[in-house]
């Protein structure tokens, strides 16, 4: 059997911009997204501190040590500049290499977006 477990999450970090008018996607930082060993085209769980909002697309890399976060079309309606998300990716896996596997946790700085 094989089941779904957190492979990579980057904890608490701000919305930089919202893109009502652009194709979707979240535009992350590329530092951001290879400590967290998310690779462009992944599928990211997007929590939103501040409202509440669940939501799903995907990734795009943004510039390098920039701090953006942009939520891009649709799911530009669901936040705010300035709030605080949660994004988190999923792998699946067979029950026993996920019980040794590791998820890649990053924790960025809160104000700038950039790693410590």
């Amino acid at each position: 059997m094989q089941i779904q477990v957190v492979k990579s999450k980057i904890h608490r970090v701000r919305v930089t911009g919202a893109d009502l008018n652009y194709i979707g996607s979240i535009t992350i930082d590329e530092d951001l997204m290879e400590a967290a060993n998310i690779i462009q085209g992944e599928k990211v769980q997007i929590v939103n501190n501040n409202n509440g909002e669940r939501l799903e697309t995907y990734c795009i890399p943004g510039p390098r040590n920039s701090g953006e976060i942009t939520l891009n079309g649709a799911a530009a309606r669901k936040v705010a500049v300035g709030d605080i998300l949660i994004l988190i990716t999923y792998g699946i896996m067979d029950i026993e290499e996920a019980k040794d596997f590791n998820p890649a946790l990053v924790f960025p700085d809160e104000a700038t977006n950039l790693l410590k």
